[in-house]
């Protein structure tokens, strides 16, 4: 028991002790809250330019005091900060009582917040600290990127900085640029910074080095997206993940090329993030199912494949905590919409960067910039740019730009090799391909693949798509698409023969909305998972194997062999025989038809007299 007293009484007055402590700290922060309450510290405005002279005047006071010197300005230079918004000033009513200002250096690469000062009769109160905390945070928001520099003798200041995230330095890890080591010439002991070559001085070198800010770029090795990383990493000090979003369209030696350059270009990491296989079922598959093609013409190649690539883009920046996710569209066509709008649904949270939109580059700007760079850019002004895809690979430029011209032969990737003809058959089971020329595929991406290798040498699926693009103004592309017209082809011809005939008009009628909301960046649009529900039911008896003969840049449907071949009934056949009804029940049926119209002309028998006349 005594024990237990003499325990409880050591605990008791320890705690008296503590509490006696936090309530004088509590007292005194409460003081200092009061105290700080009496100045008001903002950005400086026009309206403080009047205090100039009286800000340099306590600053030169101070440095005879401290017999070292905070660089010596102009008050034209303390002018031109106040009115950039980069200068602190401390106010007791009309009264000025302490200042700062902030510069940056080296393109913003470094910033520091220079001529910390507080007046005599203001010392002592925390009023210095409050200032460079709002130098600091003005600076952090200005200057995400930079890291914060300064030069001090001053405890004070040390301890400020310390507080903030400042750590000593030596002088080679702060700022190289010669107009900031030039401001320390009006101090009196430039002499000794001067003979130690601007490498230590009786002033100690502080930084603050900011996180660096994560971003994935959407890197495809193109010119825009390789700008991109080396901008981002080299100027903006970033983080940079390159992702390479795989929709078939890339080889494994042009993925490991990718890799190779991602990394010299300045990447911390580079991915390749293959979403094949999750592109042809989540997208492929379903226009498939509805025989999609833009304007009867365009099966929707880049459109659909930019959304699988920017999901999958989002989804790996969340993976991995990215703050940012930049890309390489320009402002003038629709993968900018398709982009931003994916980014903006999935990765909310995150900013959305576009060098090549936000800074109006030119071509070769970028390519300038990353010789200048040590990465040479081989880049050279193509007439035809390309996008190489599962689902077929669009060109732009050369001719396309000439609404009279078509393309030539050498425009087209590949070309025809193929002479004389020969028969493909495509076997189909619920609407899916699951066979080409009697071998089996459960893989629907390598059965895709199995039918570009056949006719892609035949120049088959080629054309020239115009239409109206996302922002309003009419687009024309060229593309080479053998696998996709084809299988769009067999399996429309299959549906003729295995569907009704509504059911063949309103799948028609929400396929062509499916293909338009995927070209308008709507995939994500709940009602998109409705429409295919629908066409996925209505694919339960397409089964059936097309006969297709090719030549070349030519195909033609042969036959179908279907067990749901609805041509094939005991009812009839279309022009020969009828089993299902007598000729005096088409007769019946004849007139009811045309009971409409013979009701109509019998109201109306001016218009049926015309009528007779006309004809």
């Amino acid at each position: 028991m005594r024990i237990f007293v003499h325990t409880m009484y050591i605990y008791t007055n320890l705690t008296e002790t503590f509490c006696k402590n936090e309530q004088k700290d509590t007292v005194g922060a409460v003081k200092m809250k009061r105290t700080m309450e009496d100045f008001i510290i903002e950005v400086a405005t026009e309206k403080h330019i009047p205090y100039i002279h009286e800000i340099l005047k306590t600053i030169e006071d101070a440095t005879k005091v401290r017999g070292t010197g905070i660089a010596k300005r102009k008050p034209e230079y303390i002018e031109q900060k106040i009115r950039e918004g980069k200068a602190i000033i401390a106010m007791k009513a009309d009264v000025f009582a302490g200042f700062c200002y902030i510069e940056s250096w080296d393109h913003e690469k470094f910033v520091a917040n220079s001529g910390l000062i507080v007046k005599p009769e203001f010392r002592g109160k925390g009023l210095a600290k409050a200032i460079k905390k709002k130098a600091f945070e003005i600076s952090r928001s200005r200057f995400p990127n930079a890291k914060i520099f300064g030069l001090t003798t001053g405890a004070a200041v040390m301890k400020i900085n310390t507080e903030l995230g400042y750590v000593p330095v030596t002088f080679d890890e702060l700022t190289s640029d010669p107009t900031f080591w030039k401001g320390c010439e009006s101090c009196i002991n430039y002499d000794i910074l001067t003979r130690n070559n601007y490498t230590r001085c009786l002033c100690t070198g502080m930084l603050y080095r900011p996180v660096p800010k994560k971003v994935v770029v959407a890197y495809s090795g193109g010119l825009d997206t390789s700008f991109t990383v080396s901008y981002l990493a080299h100027e903006k000090g970033y983080e940079v993940y390159a992702a390479c979003a795989d929709t078939g369209g890339f080889s494994k030696e042009q993925l490991k090329q990718n890799e190779e350059n991602a990394l010299k270009l300045g990447a911390k990491k580079y991915i390749t993030l293959d979403v094949t296989g999750e592109y042809y079922e989540k997208s492929i598959r379903y226009m498939i199912y509805g025989n999609v093609l833009r304007n009867g013409t365009y099966p929707v190649s880049v459109s659909s494949e930019r959304i699988f690539q920017a999901m999958a883009i989002a989804k790996y920046a969340k993976e991995i905590g990215a703050d940012a996710i930049a890309h390489g569209s320009t402002g003038a066509g629709n993968d900018q919409v398709r982009f931003d709008m994916t980014f903006m649904v999935m990765a909310p949270e995150m900013e959305i960067i576009t060098l090549t939109r936000d800074m109006a580059l030119s071509r070769q700007f970028e390519v300038d910039y990353l010789n200048a760079h040590g990465f040479p850019a081989d880049f050279a002004k193509l007439k035809y740019s390309y996008n190489v895809g599962l689902w077929g690979t669009s060109i732009c430029g050369g001719e396309i730009l000439d609404s009279r011209q078509g393309l030539p032969e050498e425009a087209y990737l590949k070309q025809v090799e193929k002479t004389g003809s020969e028969e493909i058959a495509l076997e189909f089971a619920q609407g899916t391909l699951v066979g080409v020329n009697g071998r089996k595929y459960t893989d629907g991406v390598k059965a895709i693949q199995a039918v570009e290798e056949i006719a892609s040498p035949y120049g088959i699926g080629r054309d020239m798509h115009v239409g109206d693009t996302i922002i309003g103004i009419k687009g024309r592309v060229g593309f080479e698409a053998a696998a996709a017209m084809l299988i769009i082809a067999a399996h429309k011809f299959l549906e003729k023969f295995t569907l009704s005939k509504w059911q063949q008009y309103w799948k028609e009628q929400v396929a062509v909305w499916y293909g338009m909301f995927i070209h308008e960046s709507q995939y994500l649009e709940p009602v998109m998972r409705d429409i295919e529900a629908m066409l996925e039911s209505s694919q339960r008896n397409v089964n059936g194997t097309v006969v297709m003969k090719l030549s070349p840049k030519h195909f033609e449907t042969v036959g179908v062999d279907s067990p749901d071949d609805l041509v094939k009934n005991k009812l009839g056949e279309y022009g020969e025989m009828q089993k299902g009804w007598t000729s005096d029940d088409a007769k019946g049926f004849i007139k009811v038809c045309s009971t409409p119209l013979r009701a109509y002309y019998l109201n109306h028998k001016d218009e049926a007299e015309k009528l007779e006349k006309e004809l």
